[in-house]
């Protein structure tokens, strides 16, 4: 009934000849998880004023403004944009990184990162944190997106992979560190062309002092420092350092994590004066090697063409042609079965979960692997499908510092929102196909 009458007086401005104001939107009859972790609201009301959202409520206690366009989302489930906290928008799934390294550098700005970002969109991510790339193009690429120039994710960029010593032919996008002076010069140098992060990789390579003056000079900045996890040794340096949040669950196929190294991340999440220790595990492209090597129909989906020349494409095609002979995941099947358990370490630990995907990586496109770490965390993990939502919605935002502004559906922040058809709670996997993306108040789908 109450939906009844909504169409009714829907009708009604129309037939009296109200105009539609393109800058209203009212999004109404979903049910609307917020990103807080409550309950979802039933049949919602979510009224959008330019970029912001300026009412949040439902059908019973919340009148659509006059001229406002009606976007109907009954039987959807609606909930913020989704984050994808790491990406690596240079690269897009080619499996020959030597190659793609030597090949396609002048392409990134202009077509291959623009692309990324667009297909994390259309997917629903609407924030992604990209951890890797050249300075100019990570950065140019960025604002273009925040000015409007170019559909995509807001981006919050690294620029290059700080490291000990960068691997042959990658010196546009691995920073060697070689002192703890060159360190902090190092990311005074980023500091001042604007990045919003700092990625540490390889960190016990390098000597502690090195390390620490990093993070240091990243916090003097306040900029955070992301450090990878694969590896004991880089995990125990960055606790000892102060790193922000780490990456991975390891490439190692060591059962479980380290006692010692468990102890020390125990303690940390005990000093709450830090705030919480964060972790992206990174599962999804390791779970599910073995499935889509055995299923590579699951690669001809065209939704990752977007925005790639039809040279770029029959290359990646080519390079992924035999999923079962990439030397990047020959180990893979042994690593597999410590994923669970590594995160069950992590989470009985008091770490926070955030979703990231290493998406870009081969045969992981921008435009599937978000949805696809969710659906392994809730469908072979058990982990619960709110807290997953909230570790790709509000707890990126907050990590990021932009928790006032996006990150959950309340009034006042950006109207970045997303809907689907169906119910996510019980069917995490629906998010594969997103219905409706909005960014800043924008429609892009």
């Amino acid at each position: 009934m109450k939906t009844f009458l909504l169409h009714i007086s829907v009708l009604f401005f129309v037939a009296n000849g109200y105009s539609q104001d393109s800058s209203l939107k009212a999004l109404v009859g979903g049910t609307l998880i917020d990103g807080f972790g409550s309950n979802p609201i039933k049949n919602s009301v979510v009224i959008i004023e330019g970029e912001k959202i300026k009412t949040v409520g439902t059908v019973d206690t919340t009148p659509i403004p006059q001229g406002a366009e009606v976007i109907s989302t009954e039987g959807m489930t609606v909930l913020p944009g989704l984050w994808d906290m790491h990406v690596h928008t240079m690269i897009t799934g080619h499996a020959d990184y030597a190659y793609w390294d030597q090949t396609y550098p002048p392409l990134f700005k202009d077509v291959i990162m623009p692309a990324s970002a667009h297909q994390l969109l259309m997917a629903g991510v609407t924030s992604a944190r990209d951890l890797g790339g050249p300075l100019e193009e990570s950065i140019a690429v960025r604002d273009a997106i925040n000015k409007g120039d170019i559909p995509g994710a807001t981006l919050y960029v690294s620029g290059p992979f700080i490291q000990h010593k960068p691997y042959p032919g990658t010196e546009d996008f691995r920073w060697g560190v070689n002192g703890a002076e060159d360190g902090r010069k190092k990311i005074r140098k980023l500091a001042k062309a604007g990045v919003d992060v700092i990625k540490l990789i390889d960190q016990d390579q390098m000597t502690l002092e090195e390390v620490q003056a990093v993070v240091d000079e990243a916090h003097k900045y306040n900029l955070k420092v992301v450090a990878h996890g694969h590896r004991p040794e880089e995990i125990r340096r960055g606790l000892q350092t102060g790193a922000d949040c780490f990456e991975h669950t390891g490439l190692s196929s060591a059962p479980r994590y380290p006692d010692d190294v468990m102890e020390m991340i125990k303690e940390r999440t005990a000093d709450m004066s830090q705030g919480p220790l964060f972790w992206c595990p990174t599962v999804e492209g390791l779970y599910n090697y073995e499935y889509v090597r055995d299923n590579p129909e699951k690669l001809d989906n065209d939704s990752w063409h977007r925005g790639l020349p039809d040279s770029v494409i029959v290359d990646i095609k080519k390079s992924i042609a035999h999923p079962d002979r990439l030397p990047y995941f020959q180990l893979t099947p042994s690593r597999k079965p410590t994923l669970e358990t590594k995160i069950n370490q992590l989470l009985d630990a008091g770490v926070v979960l955030m979703i990231g995907t290493d998406s870009g990586i081969p045969m992981k496109f921008h435009s599937q692997s978000t949805w696809n770490e969710l659906d392994v965390w809730v469908n072979e993990f058990g982990i619960d499908p709110m807290y997953a939502i909230r570790a790709a919605t509000y707890w990126p935002a907050l990590w990021m510092g932009v928790a006032e502004e996006v990150g959950t559906v309340t009034p006042g922040k950006y109207a970045d929102i997303i809907a689907v058809d169906g119910d996510v709670l019980r069917y995490i996997s629906l998010l594969q196909d997103v219905d409706m993306v909005i960014k800043h108040g924008k429609r892009y789908k």
